[in-house]
């Protein structure tokens, strides 16, 4: 196999190649046919997640088909194109695991952070934590929404059922998300960088009923806002737009500083909520709700050694909906 590796905190990724990974009880082998690149993939290349045992290989947006099965799984066949998603295991025991909430485990392993991901051409994973996708859409456009999808629909849930959305940072998982509230039937309101025109018109593209820089009032008050961009100055910003008893959701695993604000702007209800990763479950329900959407994700394609080129565009603000690998 070959992989992109990770070798230590702030490199560049290196293609290398490995012997195939074999997979051990409950878990099968897959082989990679596409890995979508995310804003997480960033935090795990710069160093912002803690515990990074390198070398690593990131990715976790990943669709393939089974090519090895373990002992001891069951439901999964050799050939079934799967989903290899973010949430890569979980303990099973703790109290979050035991409450549903294994979202919260204390004991969890991640694809492309705590265990190898799908820069690669092939990668071994937990089998309870594959999602059957079927044989319908091609393998690059379904890679986002193994995590920008996932995730998208978790802070979607968790933002309540007001009509007025905003979206701020309309990247990979904002433009997901701004489909499946569009087909609920809410208005999207987007913000985006100063100037990055082409996020604006994708965003009215897909339905949104506004969009602008992430420093402007949108034209009505907010029922909810999302944040997928990493900037903790837009916490303030989105909290100003709410209307009384909105709610912000914080949608990264990883935010720069939280500046000061004055209170009043909090006041009202208005709550400030984060996600944190995902559930099975949330897969099972965002694949049903993507299908029946009709959900159309917006890609560029990237041959796997040209990973480090797809998280430069993406660290740097030029890309328009997903980057997506493949081998």
């Amino acid at each position: 196999m070959h992989a992109m590796i990770l070798p230590a905190r702030g490199a560049r990724l290196q293609y290398t190649e490995r012997p195939d990974p074999i997979p051990g009880p409950g878990e099968v082998c897959v082989k990679i046919n596409a890995c979508g690149v995310c804003r997480t993939d960033l935090h795990v290349v710069d160093g912002e997640l803690p515990d990074i045992a390198y070398p690593i290989v990131p990715g976790h947006e990943v669709v393939g088909r089974i090519d090895a099965i373990g002992e001891s799984v069951d439901g999964l066949h050799l050939g079934a194109r799967v989903g290899v998603p973010w949430l890569g295991s979980t303990c099973g025991r703790c109290p979050y695991c035991r409450e549903g909430k294994e979202n919260l485990c204390d004991a969890p392993l991640f694809t492309g952070y705590t265990r190898d991901g799908g820069f690669a051409t092939h990668l071994v994973a937990d089998a309870r934590y594959c999602f059957p996708l079927g044989e319908d859409g091609e393998d690059a456009e379904l890679a986002p929404l193994l995590c920008a999808g996932l995730i998208g629909w978790r802070s979607l849930v968790m933002a309540g059922d007001g009509r007025k959305l905003g979206i701020y940072g309309f990247g990979a998982a904002g433009h997901i998300v701004a489909q499946v509230a569009r087909w609920q039937g809410r208005d999207v309101y987007a913000f985006t960088r100063a100037g990055d025109t082409e996020a604006q018109h994708l965003a009215l593209s897909l339905g949104a009923c506004w969009a602008g820089a992430s420093e402007d009032r949108p034209p009505a008050e907010l029922d909810a806002a999302i944040i997928y961009a990493p900037a903790g100055p837009l916490v303030p910003l989105a909290l100003r737009a709410l209307r009384k008893s909105g709610r912000v959701v914080c949608a990264g695993i990883h935010m720069s500083d939280i500046p000061s604000f004055p209170y009043d702007i909090l006041w009202g209800e208005r709550q400030i909520v984060s996600v944190a990763n995902l559930t099975r479950q949330d897969g099972v329900d965002f694949l049903k709700t993507a299908a029946r959407a009709g959900i159309r994700t917006h890609v560029t394609i990237f041959p796997l050694d040209q990973a480090n080129e797809a998280l430069a565009r993406l660290r740097d603000g030029k890309l328009v909906g997903a980057a997506v690998l493949k081998p």
